[in-house]
C-alpha cells in the first residue's frame, strides 16, 4: 500500500487543497481515509477553512479570465495531455480507487478508463463548440448565435464514483474554457487529491494555475460557502436528492445554474420473451455490482407472471454463487460497502422491508468479518411497500410480479427518482412501447442491457427528483457555456422585427 501511495504522490497527511499546480497549506481538522475492506486507515487529509477556500476560488476566478481567452482547439490539446496522464497511470490509481472505495478491481480501473474517454471526448469536443446560424426576416441582415465560455465551475461529487464525476464535468469545462474546482467527498478524498498531484505537470507546463482546482473542507467552511458564492455561475453536484435540493433551493436564490444528478431508484421489466441469459447477467450485476452503491444500480425487478418463479430460482442459486471479499483480489465479484453508517442503513432497509410484508429469498445479513461486508440481498415484494420508493445504497433488490407491460411501466415510474431503467423482451413493440412517450419516465431507457454502466457518448442525467441532468456526452456542454444571440446589419436600412415603424 505505502508503495502505492508514494507512487501517486500521497504521504501520511495530506493538504486538503490544490490549485492544480501545487497543494496549498491547509489548517483545518484533520480527517482519515479508511480503507472499507478492512476498516484500517490509509492515509489523512487536512481540511481546508474558509481563507484557503477563498485563495482558491479566487485562484479559480484569475485562470478562468486567462483560460477563456485561449482557441478552444488549445484547450482540448491541454485535455488531451492529461488523458495520456491518465492512461499512464490507470493501473495506480485504478487501485487506489478499489483500495479506498472498496469497488472490485475490474471497477476501479474501469471508472479510470472512463476519465481516460471522457479526454478523448472531450478533445474532440473542443472543435465542434458549434452555434447556429438563422435566417433573418429583416433584409440585409445575418442572424446567429454562438457560445461563450462561463465561468468557474464548482463541482461536488460524492463516494461512489470518486474520480470519474470530477472528469465528467471538468474536462468538458475545460474544454468550454471554463475553470473547476473540485469539492469531492470526504469519504473518499485520497484520490482526489492523487489526480490533483498527477494532472499537476501539465497544468504547470500550461501555465493556467487555478483552472483545475480542489477543496475539501466540512459543509460550513466550503459547502455552504461554495454554494451561495455568486463567482459560481454553474455549480455541478451529484449525491442524495435531499443534498440537490440544498444545492438547488441555494443557487437559484443567487440566480446560478445547478447542474444535479442525484438519487436513482431504477427498475428492470423481464417480459416472458426475453433472452434470460442476458436478463441475468444484467440483474446480477445491475444489483451486485459496486455493492449496490452505484445511482444507476439496479433496485427492483418486474419479472411477468409466466416466468417469475423460473428467475427467482436462478437469482437464489446465483446470488449464492457471489464472491464477496477484498476487492483488490481479481476473483472478487462484489467488495465492502463504503462504512459502517452504510451497513446500519443496509440493515435497517432489510428490517424495514419484513416488517412491511417482505419476505428475504437470499443474503439480508451483514458479514461478520473486518470491514464493512454485507450478503447481495434478494427481497420478494409488493409494489405497495414504502421501502420499495427509497434509493438504499446497497446491494438490496426487490422484486415484483407484474401481469403485463403497461402494469410494469406504472410501476417503473411509481418513485420520485426517474434516472435510469431497462427492459428485456424480443418484441419490437413491447421495446418501442417502453421507449416511447408514454413508456419509461427516466433519463436512461434501455432494451436488452441492464440499469447500471452507462458510456460517456450519451448524455448522463435522470427527471423528477433525480435532478435533471445531464452530464458527459450529448449536448451536456452548453450547460458549461453561455449562449448570445448575435444579429449583423450589413445594409444601409434600419428595419425593425415584426413589421414595426418607428420613424423620426
Amino acid at each position: 500500500m505505502h508503495d502505492l501511495l508514494a507512487e501517486l504522490g500521497l504521504k501520511a497527511i495530506n493538504e486538503g487543497a490544490h490549485d492544480g499546480t501545487q497543494a496549498l497549506p491547509c489548517d483545518g481538522e484533520v480527517v482519515t481515509s479508511f480503507a472499507p475492506a478492512t476498516g484500517e486507515p490509509i492515509a489523512a487529509v487536512r481540511l481546508a477553512r474558509a481563507a484557503t477556500y477563498e485563495a482558491i476560488t479566487s485562484a479559480a476566478v484569475r485562470g478562468f479570465e486567462h483560460w477563456r481567452t485561449v482557441p478552444a482547439p488549445q484547450r482540448g490539446e491541454v485535455v488531451r495531455r492529461i488523458g495520456a496522464v491518465l492512461r499512464a497511470k490507470k493501473d495506480a490509481l485504478g487501485r487506489l480507487v478499489s483500495l479506498e472505495m472498496g469497488k472490485i478491481l475490474s471497477e476501479g480501473l474501469g471508472e479510470v478508463q472512463e476519465m481516460i474517454d471522457i479526454c478523448d471526448f472531450a478533445t474532440g469536443l473542443s472543435r465542434q463548440l458549434c452555434g447556429s446560424t438563422m435566417h433573418s426576416e429583416r433584409p440585409g441582415h445575418r442572424m446567429y448565435e454562438q457560445w461563450h465560455p462561463l465561468g468557474p465551475v464548482a463541482v461536488i461529487s460524492a463516494f461512489n464514483c470518486p474520480v470519474a464525476v470530477w472528469s465528467w464535468n471538468s474536462a468538458i469545462a475545460a474544454v468550454c474554457g471554463d475553470s473547476t474546482v473540485w469539492k469531492p467527498s470526504h469519504k473518499t478524498p485520497l484520490t482526489a487529491i492523487a489526480v490533483q498531484n498527477l494532472i499537476a505537470p501539465e497544468v504547470r507546463a500550461a501555465g493556467i494555475p487555478g483552472v483545475f482546482a480542489l477543496v475539501l473542507g466540512t459543509n460550513q467552511e466550503v459547502g455552504e460557502r461554495m454554494l451561495a458564492d455568486p463567482r459560481y455561475p454553474l455549480v455541478s453536484a451529484t449525491g442524495s436528492c435531499r443534498m440537490g435540493a440544498r444545492v438547488g433551493a441555494v443557487v437559484s436564490q443567487r440566480f446560478g445554474r445547478s447542474l444535479l444528478e442525484l438519487g436513482g431508484n431504477n427498475a428492470i421489466t423481464v417480459l416472458a420473451d426475453a433472452d434470460m441469459s442476458l436478463a441475468l447477467r444484467a440483474i446480477l450485476f445491475g444489483a451486485v455490482g459496486t455493492a449496490g452503491q452505484r445511482c444507476t444500480s439496479t433496485r427492483r425487478l418486474l419479472l411477468q407472471d409466466s416466468i417469475h418463479d423460473d428467475v427467482v430460482a436462478k437469482l437464489v442459486k446465483a446470488y449464492g454463487s457471489v464472491r464477496i471479499g477484498d476487492p483488490l483480489d481479481p476473483t472478487t465479484l462484489m467488495g465492502p460497502l463504503i462504512d459502517e453508517d452504510a451497513v446500519t442503513t443496509f440493515v435497517t432497509a432489510v428490517e424495514a422491508a419484513r416488517a412491511q410484508g417482505g419476505r428475504v429469498l437470499a443474503g439480508g445479513k451483514r458479514l461478520e468479518r473486518k470491514g464493512f461486508f454485507v450478503e447481495p440481498t434478494l427481497i420478494a415484494a409488493t409494489k405497495d411497500m414504502p421501502i420499495c420508493r427509497e434509493e438504499t445504497f446497497a446491494p438490496i433488490l426487490y422484486i415484483m410480479k407484474v401481469k403485463d407491460l403497461d402494469e410494469a411501466i406504472a410501476i417503473n415510474n411509481g418513485v420520485d427518482q426517474g434516472l435510469s431503467s431497462s427492459i428485456f423482451t424480443r418484441d419490437l413493440q413491447a421495446a418501442e412501447r417502453f421507449l416511447a412517450a408514454t413508456g419509461s419516465d427516466c433519463g436512461i431507457a434501455n432494451v436488452n442491457i441492464g440499469t447500471s454502466g452507462a458510456e460517456i457518448g450519451g448524455a448522463f442525467g435522470g427527471e423528477k427528483h433525480t435532478g435533471g441532468g445531464p452530464e458527459a456526452g450529448s449536448a451536456s456542454w452548453k450547460v458549461n457555456m453561455r449562449r448570445q444571440t448575435n444579429t449583423i446589419n450589413w445594409s444601409t436600412s434600419l428595419p425593425l422585427a415584426q413589421g414595426v415603424h418607428f420613424d423620426i
